[in-house]
């Protein structure tokens, strides 16, 4: 019996070295509840100071495009006329795109798509559709919302739009060569658009978020592009030209007041620049301009104290250079004062004053004008002008009478803006200007003052080439030019460009226009002639009527 006690109470040590205690038991749950929370807590931790370092260090959030790349465009700023008026804004638009994995039907797809963008690439479209493995593909970019409905209404899965930001032009073609104009993805192509790019003005974007950068203010006025265009469009049809070109400028400011070439542009169609006959002539060409370059000529003469208004220059025989012969197409017989060779436009007279001054003097002359170095303004670098290969004594003759250089209207018509405006170099800019205009003199005021006599009587006498320029009681005062055009090497008679160069108020003046008809007809309009004294002078006579009203200058008084 004593043996069974024994055992029993061996097996009670065992169990109790098996089983702890109720309080043993207690203590470890205590152990294992508090090493639970102070794990979690510590986890807890870490995320909340990853979260406040990301807070800290600002950094972006992260994004997961899973059915579009991440597209990045441009937002660019609103352009506007110097008086505020709107000529270029971004607005959103929808763009059309397609998931290829969400399509089980794409040729019906293709099919319906088809009757609502009728030029949409099928072929195209459906071998992007084919590839499963895509996720996103652009289908139309731009729609605008009437068509986009459309789409929106047929009703088919796999299709979806996202805004995107697109470029506006309320005015359509107005100033279409000046602003330019942008791609697909609002990056600029030419003109005002590039300037905006090249100075950084636009930002990259993302989402369709306009720009908040303040409006570019550019220094044409509307009203005046509105009719210098309007003139233009008239002058083609009227004399059945293939192209007509112009512009105005403030003589004081350098600022480009107007600027158009026809046929346009429009800024909205990128490939409409791709187009030959739709050049920026003003300052995408170069060109002969023919006897207004003959205002240059006078004004070396003058400045140069070699000879004055009054001083007689031999016309009566035609001019000999080698195998060249210079005669006038109306010789008058007889010698010519200075102011008569304008007047009367004589190429022998004109050549005779170059020569007077010599190559080396002339080329310096143009030179000093801005006239034979490229320029470039905001709108666009112009095209280079053409020089002579060899500059001697018939290059001099040719050139005294605006053949045998080349170069861009806008960069002659600054040149001769600093002639008019009492001797002083102004660069010509498209944007508005807020300060003084830097300047630099070029020839003396006297001289300057002597030009604008010639240019007035040029006008006001019967027996001025430019009469039919007179816009009664705006005191307009110029220059005619009527250039041969060269064709394979020889210059037809019947292809001209014709000029006028005119200012105005004369006696003191604020603008300077040009105007430039390309191969006019002989029309009953133009009297059966193609000169400038019959086509492009009466264009500036009725642009100026228009515009000077709007540019703050009124017709003199009628004298009785």
């Amino acid at each position: 019996m004593r043996r069974g006690v024994t055992i029993s109470t061996e097996a009670r040590t065992r169990a109790g070295q098996r089983l702890p205690s109720r309080a043993g038991r207690l203590a470890d749950a205590i152990h294992r509840t508090t090493f639970v929370t102070a794990t979690v807590v510590f986890a807890f931790g870490m995320v909340a100071v990853q979260l406040v370092r990301l807070a800290a260090t600002g950094a972006p959030a992260v994004q997961s495009n899973m059915s579009s790349p991440i597209a990045t465009s441009l937002a660019r700023p609103d352009i506007v006329d110097r008086n505020g008026r709107l000529l270029a804004s971004d607005v959103e638009a929808p763009s059309l795109y397609a998931d290829p994995l969400l399509i089980s039907d794409r040729d019906e797809v293709v099919e319906k798509l088809r009757a609502v963008l009728p030029d949409l690439d099928s072929a195209a479209l459906r071998d992007a559709l084919a590839d499963k493995t895509r996720r996103f593909v652009w289908v139309r970019r731009g729609l605008s919302p009437q068509m986009a409905q459309r789409v929106h209404d047929l009703g088919l899965p796999g299709l979806a739009f996202r805004n995107e930001l697109r470029r506006a032009y309320p005015g359509g073609r107005l100033a279409g060569h000046v602003l330019g104009g942008v791609n697909i993805d609002n990056r600029a192509i030419a003109g005002i658009e590039r300037h905006l790019d090249e100075s950084n003005l636009v930002e990259p974007i993302v989402h369709a978020a306009p720009s908040t950068r303040r409006p570019v203010v550019l220094s044409l006025d509307l009203g005046v592009q509105h009719a210098l265009e309007d003139e233009l469009a008239a002058a083609m049809e009227t004399y059945r030209a293939s192209a007509t070109a112009g512009l105005v400028l403030d003589v004081r400011t350098g600022e480009v007041l107007a600027s158009a070439a026809l046929p346009g542009v429009d800024p909205a169609i990128a490939t409409d620049a791709l187009v030959d006959e739709r050049i920026d002539r003003i300052n995408g060409g170069t060109f002969e301009l023919g006897s207004i370059f003959k205002l240059m000529t006078v004004a070396e003469a003058l400045d140069a104290g070699r000879v004055g208004p009054g001083t007689m220059v031999d016309v009566t025989e035609p001019l000999k250079s080698g195998r060249f012969v210079i005669e006038d197409p109306h010789p008058a017989g007889r010698p010519l004062t200075v102011s008569e060779v304008f007047l009367k436009s004589s190429n022998v007279g004109a050549a005779r004053l170059a020569l007077g001054g010599g190559p080396t003097r002339q080329r310096a002359f143009l030179d000093s004008l801005g006239l034979l170095a490229p320029m470039r303004t905001e709108a666009a670098a112009l095209a280079r002008p053409m020089l002579p290969a060899r500059w001697e004594e018939i290059e001099t003759i040719t050139i005294a009478y605006g053949h045998g250089l080349a170069v861009a209207p806008l960069q002659f018509a600054a040149a001769a803006a600093a002639l008019v405006n009492g001797g002083e170099y102004i660069q010509p800019t498209f944007l508005k200007r807020t300060g003084e205009a830097p300047r630099r003199r070029v020839i003396r005021a006297e001289t300057s003052a002597e030009l604008r006599e010639l240019m007035a009587r040029n006008v006001a006498e019967g027996g001025g080439t430019g009469k039919r320029a007179d816009a009664e009681g705006y005191a307009v005062g110029g220059k005619t030019g009527t250039a041969e055009i060269a064709t394979r090497g020889k210059y037809d008679r019947n292809a001209v460009i014709s000029s006028f160069l005119g200012a105005f108020p004369i006696s003191d003046p604020r603008f300077l226009t040009l105007v430039m008809v390309f191969e006019p007809a002989r029309t009953a309009a133009s009297g059966g002639e193609v000169t400038a004294s019959q086509t492009a002078a009466p264009v500036t006579a009725r642009l100026v009527r228009r515009i000077a009203p709007q540019l703050g200058v009124w017709p003199a008084p009628i004298q009785p």
